[in-house]
Formats: structure tokens, sequence, C-alpha cells
């Protein structure tokens, strides 16, 4: 291990091998350390403003459009000019930093690749600061890997890489100014600018970013005061940095015109991230008595609240001058089974041919076997044109109470409880052992369609209409029984592992319990 010289309080609590000095150099941490100080408070105020709505929302109040800001929405304004490196974004690979996936993703042939410190990836001290030393090579392309005999290096033409640090709920736990955990947003962003935006810039791109998991115009407020004073501190010019925000909360969905204005001189449009936004439904919504969804399944783009969200999203951005960026189609290349893996891609070609029509600018998959697939959708719409920005929606009028409308809540089968207590099983498993991005049924999961598996099946047990379509009632007895037959399923395809063991308990503690944890990945990050 090595030793390192750390700004005036600043703790580190992990290993330091030689390779991780070169990312934690005493001027990055200063970074870290300056940041932190000075957004730390505001940070802790945004989280508990947070527990404060959700009481609100526990106790039967709805979300609706803030009335203070209904000049922002009704005036007219557009974000400053999106960089030529941004303007075309068709198809968007996501994925974790990990260096074949970084690698692969950069290679795809997809326009953008959004490479993540998140939801796909577990955020042990390991995956973070490698991913970060993954960064430097990425942006200077001198990435490669010796793997089985084979060797992966960058081509020529790769996609623009974009980043996503984590949200605003998550520490970084080995580290910490003036004896507090720093958030690890703060650390991953401050990190990756440190090492990369100069080099970025003068290679014709930029600093470029994706933000998660936001619940308001303030939590982007607050980034927007990190950007300023970050591109202060590196002597690079303001604007420099472009961020797009997720809107992947239930919340966020009544603020995307005040986000894209908080956001207006950093802004690179929005995307509908769909799965934490059926997670976020449910989660806010979880004591409501009308509230009950139906099989994990049955809820896709075109249930009427998704449909709603999707529409009001694009018509947002684009009258803002900003992309618009379709969510993710989970659905993965099928090995083996020439027939589920044409079902599979229909799926995928139907999802993108409705965003493209729709007016969206780009989406998202998981997988590089799919973005010629995806890009054909796209360019069959757009032509040569880069984005579709000028299609500007004024026909869509979305209401409160259709972003609200929760449909279909039937039906809810016990073949829909047991998909959620494996994948709860399997992804939490996979989590703790490191791995943050796990195929799964043919779909690629992340820690979002986790959340969607442990909060649906917390919610039926308690809601009156968590019934099964047979008439029985979903109750955490009936859960209880079938977390070990489900346990061994999962360990049938993935072979024996402890975590799995430990994963089948955490999902009984989470999905059983008489409280309701904000986010899996909390008790999780104390584990690993």
């Amino acid at each position: 291990m090595t030793s390192i010289k750390l700004p005036h309080g600043m703790e580190i609590n992990a290993p330091i091998s030689t390779d991780y000095a070169k990312i934690l150099t005493h001027e990055a941490l200063e970074l870290v350390a300056k940041l932190s100080r000075k957004f730390e408070p505001r940070r802790q105020e945004l989280l508990a403003a947070r527990v404060i709505r959700a009481k609100e929302l526990d106790d039967g109040a709805l979300p609706d459009f803030l009335p203070e800001t209904k000049s922002i929405r009704e005036s007219n304004w557009t974000i400053a000019p999106i960089p030529k490196a941004l303007e075309c974004r068709r198809v968007e690979i996501t994925g974790p930093v990990e260096r074949k996936m970084v690698i692969n993703a950069l290679n795809s042939g997809a326009d953008s690749y959004m490479t993540d410190f998140e939801d796909s990836n577990t955020p042990n001290w390991d995956n973070q600061i490698t991913g970060q030393l993954n960064m430097i090579e990425a942006v200077r392309k001198t990435i490669s890997l010796e793997q089985n005999g084979k060797t992966y290096k960058l081509n020529d033409k790769t996609a623009t890489l974009v980043v996503r640090p984590r949200g605003w709920h998550l520490d970084e736990k080995h580290v910490l100014v003036d004896g507090k955990r720093v958030s690890g947003g703060i650390f991953d962003f401050a990190l990756f600018m440190y090492h990369n935006a100069k080099e970025q810039l003068a290679r014709g791109a930029g600093p470029y970013f994706y933000l998660p998991k936001m619940e308001s115009h303030l939590e982007a407020r607050l980034w927007n005061d990190i950007f300023i004073m970050t591109q202060q501190e590196l002597g690079i010019p303001q604007g420099s940095i472009k961020a797009t925000v997720l809107i992947e909360t239930i919340l966020a969905a009544f603020e995307m015109d005040e986000i894209l204005y908080e956001l207006r001189e950093h802004s690179s449009g929005l995307n509908a991230g769909r799965w934490d936004y059926i997670f976020s439904g449910i989660k806010k919504f979880k004591l409501n008595k009308d509230f009950c969804l139906a099989d994990r399944a049955k809820v896709t783009m075109t249930s009427p609240f998704m449909r709603a969200y999707a529409l009001l999203l694009l018509k947002t951005c684009h009258k803002r001058n900003a992309p618009a960026i379709g969510g993710m189609a989970a659905l993965i290349p099928i090995k083996n089974d020439p027939e589920k893996n044409e079902t599979a891609m229909a799926g995928v070609r139907a999802d993108k041919a409705r965003d493209a029509t729709d007016g969206y600018d780009g989406g998202w998959v998981a997988h590089p076997g799919l973005v010629e697939l995806a890009m054909t959708e796209f360019t069959k719409v757009l032509g040569d044109k880069p984005n579709q920005i000028a299609k500007k929606r004024d026909d869509v009028v979305v209401t409160a109470a259709e972003l609200l409308e929760f449909k279909p809540e039937t039906p809810i089968t016990e073949a829909g409880l047991r998909y959620n207590i494996n994948v709860g099983i399997h992804y939490l498993g996979s989590w703790l052992a490191g791995n943050g991005c796990v195929p799964i049924h043919n779909l690629m999961e992340d820690a979002a369609t986790a959340e969607i598996s442990r909060s649906q099946v917390w919610q039926w047990i308690r809601s009156p209409k968590g019934v099964l379509e047979d008439g029985r009632k979903v109750t955490a007895d009936m859960v209880r029984a079938m977390i070990p037959e489900e346990l061994a399923k999962v360990k049938a395809v993935v072979g024996n592992g402890s975590t799995y063991d430990r994963a089948a308990v955490i999902f009984e503690e989470m999905s059983t319990s008489a409280t309701f944890a904000e986010f899996l990945t909390l008790p999780l990050y104390e584990e690993i």
C-alpha cells in the first residue's frame, strides 16, 4: 500500500495501492474537500426535505405542479446551445465503469456511452477507483485489455463519453472531510473532473454527465452551483460542463421545466429513466390504499401514467431546445433460442420506433448487440438530421391527474410475485459480490429493477388491492415460504455463493418489514 498526502481534515479509510494513488492525488482530493465543505450542508438539507415530503405523501398528499414556479413554466426561455459532440444521440449505450465494458461500449457504434458509477455498478472502493483509472485511459484513448487470449482496444471512432456519478442519497463511506462522510456524487464527479475535463475540452468534446435520482429543482440547483465552482477551480470556461438529468422520480416529473431552468447554462436535456420512475411511484405512494400496480411485466411505456410522463418530458425538452432521450430497453439478445430472441428484438424495435415517432432524439440500450437495431429505428424517422428538437409537440397537454393515473392494477399473479422474489435475490446476490449489472431472465438488470421487485412485494403485502388473480391475498407468510424456493432456482443458475444466501435474508427483511427502506443500496452499501 502507498502513503499519500491528504488535504487538511480529510481521512481515507481504505487501502491505497500505487495505481489508486494516481487518482487520489493531493490536488484532486483538495477539490473533493473544497466541494464537500462548501456544499455538504445543502445536500443534507435537501435530503431532510425529501424525508418531510415523503411523510406528506404517506399522509395522503398528492404532488402537483409548483405554484411558486409558474412563471418559469410559462415564460419563453431556452437552454444554452448544445455542443457539437452532443447534437446527435440517437443511440446511447450504458454500462458500468468496468474495463472491458468501457472498451466494448465505446466501440459499439452508439453515438454516446453513459459510463456508470451508479446503478449498474456496485460502489465498492475498488470499483469506484478502478473505474476512475479506466476513465483516464478512456478519455486519452489508451485503454486496452488482454483477456483469455484476446486483445481489446479502442477503434478510431468511438462513442461520446458521458459519466453518471452517484445520486445525492449515497455517501462515499471511505472518505471523510472534517469527520463527515463525503457525498458519493461529489467524490465521483470531482475526481473525474480534475483528471479529465481539460483533456476532454482539448479533444473537441467536454466533461459531460448524467445526473440521477433527483427529486426537485433545488437538487438540480445544487449541481449547477457545484458546476460553477468546479469550473472556476479548474480554470475552464463556464458552461463547459453539460449534464442530462434522468427524470426517474415521480416528484421530478412535476418539475421538469424548473430542472432545465436551473441547469440552463449546463443542460444537455432530460432522459426518461423508466425503471426507477416506476420504483419511485411505488415508493412515494406505498401507503396509498388506492395505489397498487400490476405485475412488473404489465407496466410498460404504454401504461397511462408512463405514457403521460414520456410525452410531457418530450414536450418540455423541445420547448426549451433541449434533447429528449428515451429510456432503457432492458431486453438483451438471447443466444441459442432464435424464436425467443426474435420476440425480444421485436420488443426493442417497437420501443425505439415509438420513441422516435413521438419525437425523442434518441434512446438507451444495454447491450452492444442492440445498437444497430435501435439506430435503424431512429434513422427511419430522423433521416440525416442529428436530432428532432424542432418537433415541438405543442399538441401534448398533460395534467397532474394523468401523471398520477397509476394503471394497470391487474393482474397480480403468483408467477409475477415469484418473479419479483427471484430477480430481487439474484440481483442482490450479484451486487454483494461486486457486480451491479446482471443479465437475469434475458433482461439486463440494475439496481432500479431490484428496487421495483422488493417495493412491489412490500406493497402487495400491505395494500388491500394486493390480491392474486386466483383470489389469494399476498401476505408476508406467503412471501417467506416462496423465498427458499426461489433461492434454490437462483442457485441452480448461478451456483452456490454465500452472497445469494445473504441476499435472500436481506430480501425477506426488506419486503416484509414494518417500515420501508428508502433505498435498497443504503443498507447494502454498509456491507461491502
